[in-house]
């Protein structure tokens, strides 16, 4: 499977959610380190589920940029 994710710039480090998976977030120094642990946080929220019985979520958010002229 494949899910977007957010990565955000905040005070003092990064942070990242997924959209399709509520609760699930990580925190990183940097991006690369923040996308890492993301991805550790998906499959171990996803294991949780499983082992919840709770049906997986297909993942359906898309990610597009939008060009503004400034």
């Amino acid at each position: 499977m494949r899910y977007a994710i957010v990565i955000e710039k905040a005070e003092g480090n990064f942070s990242a959610y997924v959209p399709d998976l509520p609760g699930c977030v990580a925190t990183g120094a940097t991006v690369e380190e923040t996308e890492s642990q993301i991805r550790e946080a998906i499959e171990f929220h996803l294991d949780g589920m499983r082992e919840d019985g709770i049906a997986i979520p297909q993942p359906a958010s898309r990610v597009e940029y939008v060009d503004i002229a400034a």
